[in-house]
Protein backbone atom coordinates (compact mmCIF):
# COMPACT_ATOMS: atom_id res chain seq x y z
CA UNK A 1 0.00 0.00 0.00
CA UNK A 2 1.68 3.75 -0.99
CA UNK A 3 2.16 5.97 1.73
CA UNK A 4 -1.11 8.16 2.32
CA UNK A 5 -3.52 5.94 0.93
CA UNK A 6 -6.37 4.55 2.94
CA UNK A 7 -7.11 0.87 3.13
CA UNK A 8 -9.65 -0.12 0.58
CA UNK A 9 -12.96 -1.88 2.18
CA UNK A 10 -12.82 -5.77 1.23
CA UNK A 11 -15.47 -6.65 -1.52
CA UNK A 12 -17.70 -9.12 0.22
CA UNK A 13 -17.57 -12.81 -1.70
CA UNK A 14 -20.33 -13.93 -3.34
CA UNK A 15 -21.94 -17.37 -3.57
CA UNK A 16 -22.40 -18.45 -7.11
CA UNK A 17 -24.67 -21.55 -8.43
CA UNK A 18 -24.71 -22.86 -11.75
CA UNK A 19 -27.36 -22.21 -13.64
CA UNK A 20 -29.86 -24.97 -15.01
CA UNK A 21 -28.49 -26.22 -18.34
CA UNK A 22 -31.80 -26.91 -20.01
CA UNK A 23 -35.08 -25.41 -19.15
CA UNK A 24 -37.00 -26.92 -16.43
CA UNK A 25 -40.49 -26.88 -17.51
CA UNK A 26 -42.73 -28.91 -14.71
CA UNK A 27 -46.42 -27.04 -15.22
CA UNK A 28 -46.11 -25.82 -18.27
CA UNK A 29 -43.75 -24.06 -20.73
CA UNK A 30 -45.06 -20.95 -20.98
CA UNK A 31 -43.91 -20.38 -16.73
CA UNK A 32 -40.93 -19.47 -18.35
CA UNK A 33 -39.25 -16.65 -18.14
CA UNK A 34 -35.66 -15.87 -19.99
CA UNK A 35 -34.98 -13.42 -16.53
CA UNK A 36 -35.24 -14.04 -12.98
CA UNK A 37 -38.62 -13.72 -11.93
CA UNK A 38 -39.45 -11.79 -8.86
CA UNK A 39 -42.64 -13.18 -6.81
CA UNK A 40 -44.60 -11.61 -3.56
CA UNK A 41 -46.76 -13.89 -2.03
CA UNK A 42 -49.33 -12.57 0.24
CA UNK A 43 -50.63 -14.97 2.65
CA UNK A 44 -53.21 -13.91 4.78
CA UNK A 45 -56.11 -12.73 2.61
CA UNK A 46 -59.41 -14.08 3.28
CA UNK A 47 -62.96 -13.76 1.20
CA UNK A 48 -66.21 -15.14 1.88
CA UNK A 49 -66.29 -18.48 1.53
CA UNK A 50 -62.16 -18.92 0.82
CA UNK A 51 -59.10 -19.32 2.48
CA UNK A 52 -56.53 -17.37 -0.52
CA UNK A 53 -53.55 -15.31 -1.49
CA UNK A 54 -52.35 -13.89 -4.36
CA UNK A 55 -48.96 -14.09 -5.92
CA UNK A 56 -47.42 -10.70 -7.62
CA UNK A 57 -44.51 -9.61 -9.67
CA UNK A 58 -42.53 -6.81 -8.71
CA UNK A 59 -45.76 -4.28 -9.73
CA UNK A 60 -48.14 -5.41 -7.91
CA UNK A 61 -49.66 -7.37 -10.82
CA UNK A 62 -51.42 -10.16 -9.80
CA UNK A 63 -49.97 -13.40 -11.58
CA UNK A 64 -51.48 -16.16 -9.74
CA UNK A 65 -54.26 -16.67 -6.80
CA UNK A 66 -54.48 -19.58 -4.63
CA UNK A 67 -57.87 -20.37 -3.49
CA UNK A 68 -59.34 -23.39 -0.58
CA UNK A 69 -62.85 -23.55 -0.28
CA UNK A 70 -63.78 -23.44 3.35
CA UNK A 71 -66.69 -25.44 3.65
CA UNK A 72 -65.59 -28.33 1.53
CA UNK A 73 -65.53 -32.10 2.49
CA UNK A 74 -61.68 -32.47 0.91
CA UNK A 75 -58.74 -30.50 1.46
CA UNK A 76 -58.57 -29.09 -1.73
CA UNK A 77 -56.48 -25.80 -3.24
CA UNK A 78 -56.10 -24.64 -6.59
CA UNK A 79 -53.33 -22.53 -7.62
CA UNK A 80 -54.96 -20.11 -10.37
CA UNK A 81 -53.95 -17.95 -12.95
CA UNK A 82 -54.85 -14.01 -13.33
CA UNK A 83 -58.02 -14.90 -15.22
CA UNK A 84 -59.25 -17.47 -12.63
CA UNK A 85 -58.52 -20.76 -14.63
CA UNK A 86 -57.28 -23.38 -12.46
CA UNK A 87 -53.94 -24.61 -13.68
CA UNK A 88 -52.86 -27.07 -10.51
CA UNK A 89 -55.31 -28.78 -8.31
CA UNK A 90 -53.42 -29.54 -5.32
CA UNK A 91 -55.58 -32.34 -3.19
CA UNK A 92 -54.05 -32.85 0.54
CA UNK A 93 -53.16 -36.28 1.70
CA UNK A 94 -52.66 -37.20 5.32
CA UNK A 95 -49.68 -39.56 5.35
CA UNK A 96 -49.67 -40.08 9.63
CA UNK A 97 -50.30 -37.89 12.44
CA UNK A 98 -46.83 -36.63 13.30
CA UNK A 99 -46.33 -34.81 10.10
CA UNK A 100 -42.95 -32.71 10.35
CA UNK A 101 -40.23 -30.98 7.63
CA UNK A 102 -37.84 -29.72 9.80
CA UNK A 103 -34.73 -28.58 6.71
CA UNK A 104 -34.67 -30.36 3.86
CA UNK A 105 -37.52 -31.77 1.68
CA UNK A 106 -37.10 -34.00 -1.40
CA UNK A 107 -39.73 -33.88 -3.99
CA UNK A 108 -40.18 -36.46 -6.63
CA UNK A 109 -42.46 -36.44 -9.56
CA UNK A 110 -44.59 -39.34 -10.34
CA UNK A 111 -44.57 -39.62 -13.96
CA UNK A 112 -40.26 -39.42 -14.66
CA UNK A 113 -38.82 -40.65 -11.33
CA UNK A 114 -38.72 -44.09 -9.95
CA UNK A 115 -35.19 -44.33 -8.64
CA UNK A 116 -34.37 -42.62 -5.04
CA UNK A 117 -32.87 -39.30 -5.93
CA UNK A 118 -35.11 -36.49 -5.61
CA UNK A 119 -36.42 -34.16 -8.88
CA UNK A 120 -36.01 -31.24 -6.55
CA UNK A 121 -35.44 -30.30 -3.44
CA UNK A 122 -35.90 -27.78 -0.97
CA UNK A 123 -33.58 -27.12 1.46
CA UNK A 124 -33.97 -24.27 4.63
CA UNK A 125 -36.56 -23.18 6.98
CA UNK A 126 -40.08 -21.75 5.53
CA UNK A 127 -41.23 -18.99 6.48
CA UNK A 128 -38.30 -18.16 9.39
CA UNK A 129 -35.49 -16.65 7.56
CA UNK A 130 -35.03 -18.69 4.07
CA UNK A 131 -35.24 -21.35 1.73
CA UNK A 132 -33.56 -22.94 -1.77
CA UNK A 133 -35.21 -25.10 -4.38
CA UNK A 134 -32.39 -26.92 -5.99
CA UNK A 135 -32.24 -29.39 -9.17
CA UNK A 136 -32.43 -32.92 -8.11
CA UNK A 137 -29.38 -33.65 -5.66
CA UNK A 138 -27.00 -31.12 -7.46
CA UNK A 139 -26.01 -27.67 -6.43
CA UNK A 140 -28.20 -25.89 -9.22
CA UNK A 141 -29.93 -23.30 -7.79
CA UNK A 142 -33.81 -22.56 -9.03
CA UNK A 143 -35.48 -20.63 -6.72
CA UNK A 144 -35.21 -18.99 -3.43
CA UNK A 145 -38.07 -17.96 -0.39
CA UNK A 146 -37.12 -15.41 2.04
CA UNK A 147 -39.49 -13.51 4.44
CA UNK A 148 -40.12 -9.78 3.60
CA UNK A 149 -38.36 -7.28 5.65
CA UNK A 150 -39.45 -4.32 3.94
CA UNK A 151 -41.47 -1.77 6.11
CA UNK A 152 -44.72 -1.65 3.86
CA UNK A 153 -44.70 -5.37 4.00
CA UNK A 154 -44.39 -5.74 7.35
CA UNK A 155 -46.72 -3.13 8.24
CA UNK A 156 -49.30 -4.38 5.69
CA UNK A 157 -48.78 -7.92 5.30
CA UNK A 158 -46.55 -9.47 7.66
CA UNK A 159 -46.91 -12.86 6.34
CA UNK A 160 -45.44 -11.97 3.15
CA UNK A 161 -42.72 -14.24 1.63
CA UNK A 162 -41.01 -12.94 -1.30
CA UNK A 163 -39.64 -15.73 -4.17
CA UNK A 164 -37.14 -15.43 -6.13
CA UNK A 165 -37.53 -17.95 -9.38
CA UNK A 166 -34.14 -18.36 -11.48
CA UNK A 167 -34.48 -17.86 -15.61
CA UNK A 168 -35.77 -20.49 -17.12
CA UNK A 169 -37.10 -22.23 -14.36
CA UNK A 170 -41.19 -22.96 -14.68
CA UNK A 171 -42.48 -20.06 -12.10
CA UNK A 172 -45.75 -21.75 -11.38
CA UNK A 173 -44.12 -24.94 -9.98
CA UNK A 174 -42.19 -23.31 -7.26
CA UNK A 175 -45.23 -21.31 -6.81
CA UNK A 176 -46.94 -24.52 -5.95
CA UNK A 177 -44.08 -25.47 -4.12
CA UNK A 178 -44.55 -22.36 -2.02
CA UNK A 179 -48.61 -23.76 -1.46
CA UNK A 180 -47.55 -26.74 -0.01
CA UNK A 181 -44.98 -25.86 2.22
CA UNK A 182 -47.02 -23.13 3.66
CA UNK A 183 -49.71 -26.63 4.16
CA UNK A 184 -46.47 -28.18 5.86
CA UNK A 185 -45.56 -25.29 8.36
CA UNK A 186 -49.52 -24.44 9.18
CA UNK A 187 -50.10 -28.07 9.69
CA UNK A 188 -46.93 -28.15 11.82
CA UNK A 189 -47.97 -25.00 14.09
CA UNK A 190 -51.29 -26.12 14.54
CA UNK A 191 -53.01 -23.58 11.69
CA UNK A 192 -54.87 -26.28 9.45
Amino acid sequence: MATGQAPSNPVPAMRTYPPAEHPVVVIGPQYLAQYPVELAVSTKLWTLGENDFKVSDINGTVIFQVTKKLFSLTDRRFLKDAASNTIVNLKRKIMSLHQTWETELDVFLAHHNEGELPDFKVKGEYGESACSVLLGDSNTMLAQMHKRHSLASTILNPDSLGVNVYPNVDYAFIVTLVVILGQINADQNGKH
